[in-house]
């Protein structure tokens, strides 16, 4: 690799034969492997020689991190001593991230065991219930979990134990939530979790008794979760957006037409792995996140063109199964926060008035537009892989007659 990255016989000689030598370069080949930039790799290797020679015999043991971060310290107050930096921050947060990534690779870093934190037994048998027991699905499953953790730990740092839990302790946790200011859907998700984990906290005898009947959770009106998107003709604008050549609009073109026209939820589309995909019937596969079914839904013409554009010109080349990647290395799964920055960033860029701008909204401006032409509550939910039809009778409530104005072509026109 340092043939590769440096040209000059002696640049080539000094990292060849500074400390460690052989180790260093098997973890930049692994970098580049992974394809990191050569940019990226040259920076690696030039800080890796000083952080080798600083270590000296204590790289060839376990390294804990606060030897390297007084290694940090020292190298930023020198580089800024001898003019090569203005601040220390650079310098040290450089040094320290290139030297955790090497001793973690060689598996010479000393990792402190993390805490025990309080009722970790309980939270596990409480996820494995509702896993395995009440078989939700796996994000009803962290959201009930998050919320139980959250009020354990508050029950621990308020030094009250779980066994002796009372009404008035459970109030004065849901008190708390709300003079943090929380939204009253949020209140009342809280209050469904509670009432759901008190019962089989007393079944399991961890409490004395079961306080979820005195439980009192904010009211939430009728029309209060209606289904917030932008109307169709501002979700055409959205998707014309993104008709450049860059891998970036290649990329999220194809995202688009799966929120938008497939209505997808955005870790039905980030999980979309290239076996998903069969050209040869032009069928799409997903695994639903709620109801853990397998869809399998037509690859559209428009669609099997642009992720072929993007699988060819744009994607990178990565051992991940799954089909949409970060643009710059180290390449990986998209995150939520990524698919969630790609739609507000593009809604808030065209100027488009939407009460929700995640990547949800448009699965709800679908649906909308789908009744809005006339198709059946069991369509609509089959096409968005509800498993009852009362989860799709919520788009009824939304004022379909003030929609129609701009719902005036046809959705296959789009493809």
């Amino acid at each position: 690799m340092f043939k590769t990255l440096f040209c000059y016989p002696r640049v080539i000689s000094r990292h060849a034969n500074a400390p460690l030598a052989e180790e260093r370069n098997t973890f930049l080949s692994t970098l580049a492997s992974r394809g990191t930039p050569r940019s990226t790799l040259w920076r690696y290797a030039r800080q890796l020689r000083v952080i080798a020679l600083m270590l000296g015999n204590k790289a060839r043991g376990p390294i804990g991190r606060s030897a390297l971060r007084q290694c940090a310290q020292r190298w930023a107050r020198r580089q800024r001593q001898q003019g090569r930096a203005r601040t220390l921050k650079w310098s040290e947060e450089h040094f320290q991230r290139v030297a955790c990534a090497w001793c973690s690779f060689m598996g010479r870093l000393k990792v402190k065991p993390p805490p025990v934190l309080p009722y970790t037994a309980e939270l596990e048998a409480w996820a494995s219930f509702l896993r395995f027991e009440a078989q939700l699905a796996p994000r009803s499953v962290s959201n009930y979990g998050w919320w139980t953790r959250d009020f354990l730990h508050w029950l621990w740092r308020q030094k009250l134990p779980l066994r002796q839990l009372t009404l008035v302790g459970v109030d004065k946790y849901m008190k708390r939530l709300g003079a943090r200011g929380l939204s009253r859907v949020t209140l009342a998700t809280a209050a469904t979790a509670l009432r759901r984990f008190l019962p089989y906290a007393h079944q399991q005898g961890w409490c004395p008794r079961d306080a979820s009947a005195g439980l009192l959770g904010p009211r939430l009106f009728r029309h209060e979760n209606l289904p917030a998107g932008p109307v169709w003709s501002e979700v055409r604008r959205l998707l014309s957006a993104t008709q450049g050549h860059s891998g970036r609009d290649r990329r999220n073109r194809a995202i688009l037409l799966l929120l938008a026209v497939y209505g997808w939820r955005s870790g039905e589309v980030r999980n979309l792995c290239l076996e998903d995909v069969d050209w040869t019937r032009n069928i799409l596969r997903v695994r639903r996140r709620k109801t853990l079914r397998v869809q399998e839904y037509p690859l559209t013409r428009t669609l099997r063109q642009v992720l072929q554009r993007y699988l060819k010109k744009s994607r990178p080349k990565s051992d991940c199964r799954e089909v949409f990647l970060t643009l710059h290395a180290p390449f990986r799964p998209l995150s939520a926060g990524a698919l969630y920055h790609l739609t507000c960033s593009l809604l808030e860029r065209l100027n488009i008035a939407s009460p929700k701008r995640g990547p949800h909204a448009l699965r709800h401006a679908c649906a909308t537009y789908l009744l809005n032409q006339g198709f059946s509550l069991k369509k609509v939910g089959d096409h968005l892989g509800h498993r009852s039809l009362s989860a799709t009778q919520i788009y009824a409530k939304v004022d379909l007659e003030g929609l129609r104005a701009v719902a005036a072509f046809d959705l296959g026109g789009l493809l």
